[in-house]
């Protein structure tokens, strides 16, 4: 499904990434691991096209990710409605005057029927267990509530690929475990989900495979979870994250 192969990507004169190679198959769980600023929020950006790559190639479904691809407006436009991304601030990505009409935002654009952007909403209204904040300004919300509403407005698009970066910063025991609950329904689902965290605990128990980034900003490791208990060394590592 996603396989990078030698990226790179600079911003401000800086190395965003670095000579990154991973492949991540339909219905992976992943975790992408590493010290901050290493480059994981970056390369989460070029997988749903938000940046292109200067060097090397991305391949989605075996097409080409590249400039040219996205500044194609017919086919970018198929390639986004493949991602749900939430991000570590999830403020930024709402909008709306309402909660609903964030949560339905998406299903709207997409020309779906009334009928059909009201079942999506209310799904995930009742899914993420925010039915009493429907009709709340999501700006008003606290950080833990804004976080369930950016997912169930991700999750409303219905994306194959869901990708969370840092999902359980600054959350409470309560809102931790409801994110943990909807990644397992997705996993079973047959989601692709994509994690970037440094906190191992939270994820250890939703993911199958770990890439490891260095301070280098590329991809040191990939390791399956089963294998980690004969890796001490990144046992450490990870204890030091």
């Amino acid at each position: 499904m996603i396989k990078i192969s030698k990226g790179g990507y600079h911003y401000n004169g800086k190395i965003g990434i670095h000579d990154i190679n991973l492949t991540i198959n339909q219905g992976d769980a992943v975790c992408i691991m590493g010290p901050n600023g290493a480059g994981k929020s970056t390369l989460l950006k070029v997988m749903v096209g938000l940046y292109s790559l200067e060097s090397g190639t991305y391949l989605f479904n075996g097409t080409k990710i590249d400039q040219a691809f996205l500044k194609d407006r017919k086919k970018i436009g198929k390639f986004y409605q493949q991602f749900g991304f939430v991000f570590q601030n999830s403020e930024i990505q709402l909008f709306n005057m309402s909660v609903y009409d964030e949560i339905a935002f998406g299903p709207r654009n997409l020309g779906l029927d009334p009928a059909t952007v009201e079942q999506r909403t209310m799904d995930c209204l009742r899914l993420l267990k925010i039915e009493r904040l429907r009709d709340r300004v999501p700006y008003h919300l606290s950080g833990g509530e804004q976080k369930l509403v950016a997912i169930a407005s991700v999750l409303a698009m219905n994306p194959n690929v869901i990708i969370l970066d840092e999902p359980f910063n600054g959350l409470s025991p309560k809102y931790r475990n409801l994110i943990t609950q909807i990644i397992n329904q997705l996993r079973a689902a047959g989601k692709t989900i994509i994690i970037s965290s440094h906190h191992f605990n939270q994820v250890r128990d939703l993911v199958d495979k770990l890439f490891f980034f260095s301070e280098d900003h590329t991809i040191t490791r990939e390791v399956a979870i089963d294998e980690l208990d004969s890796l001490p060394n990144y046992i450490e590592y990870l204890d030091n994250l």
